[in-house]
């Protein structure tokens, strides 16, 4: 999708300081592939390589919370399960919750863990835990203690229409460096419906928060996560969820409201983790610039 618009570039630059390329779209921008949607509609509005499947590292926790997030309101009792975390979770490697093995938290808590400072381990934490519950992925798939799961979040892609889709991890990417996970247009669809659920706008618009672990000899320790995601300073925007890996580069999922507009924006596999946020900012810029 690569629409044209009739204003001038003279225009675009004293509006957003970006320049504008001939087919009317900003430059400038170092991701990859990015996409704009309509934040009260889910309307997708502007966008390059926005249907091209990528890596899209930890913006996959939006899936797993989801798919925890539908458990629980089948049965609001879930939130106060009690999630153990098994060695394999514990050694899960990348960002972290820094829980130990064996040490507990609710089902309520550890979403907190795996969405604000982005923990691999809880999302294998999460995973395994309501293993058992989901149904087996179809076909010749080998079983883990989390395959049941992440079918769980493939069956959810699929009710949701994100077509170019394929979770191979409770928390990332997975796969070999061919095996690509989603699109810009595919996390929109995600992200505007997760918009709509009140307790995951809860989730991706903490900043900050404290929580109380048991350990295994039944003390307590308090753990402190802070969001990952450095927009949430501005009050403008109000989620949603970071990504980092070297396959992926550098990747957000945005909430961003303005008066009564709200947007939301994906950019996948910018140059930094800083103009990750640049890229975002600008985007959101250039198409409030055009809103009526």
């Amino acid at each position: 999708m690569r629409t044209v618009f009739a204003l001038g570039s003279i225009l675009l630059l004293l509006t957003t300081g970006l320049a504008q390329s001939e087919d009317g779209l900003p430059e400038g921008i170092t991701a990859r592939a990015w996409a704009i949607a309509d934040g009260r509609t889910g309307q997708l509005l502007w966008g390059v390589n926005e249907d091209i499947p990528a890596k899209a590292a930890s913006t996959t926790k939006m899936m797993c919370a989801w798919v925890v997030l539908r458990l629980a309101e089948a049965d609001p009792e879930i939130w106060d399960e009690t999630v153990t975390y098994s060695k394999l979770a514990a050694s899960t490697g990348g960002s972290s919750s820094r829980l130990r093995e064996g040490e507990r938290v609710s089902v309520a808590e550890c979403l907190y863990g795996l969405m604000l400072p982005s923990g691999n381990d809880a999302g294998n934490a999460l995973a395994e835990h309501f293993h058992e519950r989901l149904e087996p992925p179809p076909g010749d798939v080998p079983q883990t203690t989390r395959s049941n799961f992440i079918a769980e979040m493939n069956r959810w892609a699929e009710r949701l229409e994100m077509t170019r889709t394929v979770y191979r991890s409770a928390f990332g990417d997975g796969g070999t460096a061919e095996q690509f996970t989603t699109t810009p247009r595919d996390l929109l669809r995600l992200a505007y419906r997760g918009m709509q659920d009140e307790r995951f706008r809860q989730y991706v618009g903490t900043r900050e928060h404290n929580t109380l672990v048991t350990t295994p000899d039944g003390g307590q320790r308090q753990v402190t996560w802070t969001n990952t995601n450095q927009l949430l300073v501005d009050q403008a925007f109000d989620g949603i969820k970071t990504g980092t890996t070297n396959q992926a580069g550098a990747c957000l999922v945005s909430s961003g409201r303005r008066g009564t507009d709200h947007l939301l924006v994906v950019v996948l596999g910018s140059s930094s983790s800083q103009a990750r946020y640049t890229d975002t900012k600008a985007l959101f810029d250039w198409a409030w610039a055009r809103r009526p």
